[in-house]
């Protein structure tokens, strides 16, 4: 198997670069057969990278430093980003996937920017017809879900649905290795009289494709039960029902620590709970699941959360290594020739 080249723009997010090195110390232990890139600030990032390796069984010669001298902002606009920060970290690590240089790439940084560079510069595949942002989401049975699109494309007509279903089917076969995934439309209702034409449209489309196992409709209450392996809705709708979850899993998270440190009985308690339940603790951990794919197209771009810790930057570098080594975009690709080949 040919070595692959992961790219990680070093410059974005909210907790600069330390939190970004950090991470890439710990994939450079995990992953032995992957070189890395990373793209920014040249002084600064070799004086955290001796920093973060002091002491450790480090192999650096596996990373190289690409210096840029610009950082796109969180508050810049996209179109802004494409005209007048050529060189920024964001840029160089998008441009090094397009010429082959490196194989993925992942970025903290601006939603809005990482998506616009992606789709001018690296292209859709042959027959997408548009990129979608997909997140991996927990389940009741243990596994792993996904749900897209999740803010790329804000309107959406029934056959780019159609297609986040086929793509999203492609996802879950081959990351989590489930053989035939369960595709469904998240919707006001499961009956099919319920809903906006379109996603109505979309259902049908989805019905009648030999290459998809599409269950039907399902309801935002259904996101983290085992009625679906793959969840699709238009990017304004995923947007909102992903960071509701966000919300109300933050909302409970907190409002349990304040429980517990309110008497010595409850913290012992919770102490108790936590080691009795570990496992669960850790598959509920939402630091796993950092890290939204932006497939559909000529290459691997992973979105980490622009406040991810150094784990959970770690998760979406892993995201990103995983994908390169099935050659994610590959596979997207023959599967959406053989529908459209179905369709004529």
């Amino acid at each position: 198997m040919a070595k692959n080249t992961v790219v990680i723009d070093a410059m974005g997010g909210d907790r600069g670069p330390a939190i970004v090195v950090a991470a890439l110390i710990r994939a450079l232990q995990s992953f032995p057969e992957t070189d890395f890139i990373v793209t920014g600030d040249e002084p600064r990032l070799k004086s955290l990278l001796a920093r973060e390796s002091k002491g450790l069984s480090v192999d650096l010669s596996r990373v190289r430093i690409h210096h840029t001298s610009q950082i796109v902002q969180m508050s810049d606009k996209p179109g802004e980003c494409i005209r007048k920060k050529a060189d920024s970290s964001m840029r160089a690590a998008i441009d090094l996937v397009a010429d082959g240089t490196a194989q993925a790439c992942v970025s903290a940084g601006n939603t809005g920017a990482l998506m616009a560079m992606a789709y001018m510069y690296l292209k859709t595949l042959p027959g997408v017809l548009r990129p979608a942002l997909v997140a991996p989401i927990p389940n009741e049975a243990g596994k792993q879900g996904f749900l897209l699109d999740l803010g790329a494309n804000p309107v959406c007509d029934a056959e780019t649905l159609f297609q986040f279903g086929v793509m999203g089917s492609v996802l879950a076969r081959e990351l989590s290795g489930i053989e035939h995934p369960k595709v469904a439309l998240l919707n006001m209702g499961t009956e099919e009289i319920k809903g906006p034409d379109v996603v109505k449209q979309a259902g049908l489309l989805l019905s009648q494709s030999k290459s998809v196992n599409y269950t039907g409709f399902i309801e935002g209450s259904d996101l983290f039960s085992s009625a679906a392996d793959v969840v699709v809705c238009d990017g304004f709708t995923g947007n909102i029902a992903l960071k509701s979850c966000e919300g109300m899993a933050k909302l409970v998270y907190e409002h349990f620590q304040r429980s517990m440190k309110s008497h010595w009985l409850s913290r012992s308690l919770a102490w108790i709970l936590y080691r009795r339940q570990r496992k669960s603790w850790a598959w509920l951990n939402p630091d796993q699941y950092n890290g939204a794919s932006l497939i559909g197209l000529r290459g691997v771009v992973v979105k980490s959360h622009g406040n991810a810790s150094a784990n959970a930057f770690f998760s979406a570098i892993s995201n990103a290594i995983a994908e390169a080594e099935l050659n994610l975009p590959a596979r997207i690709h023959n599967q959406v020739e053989q529908v459209l080949q179905e369709q004529h």
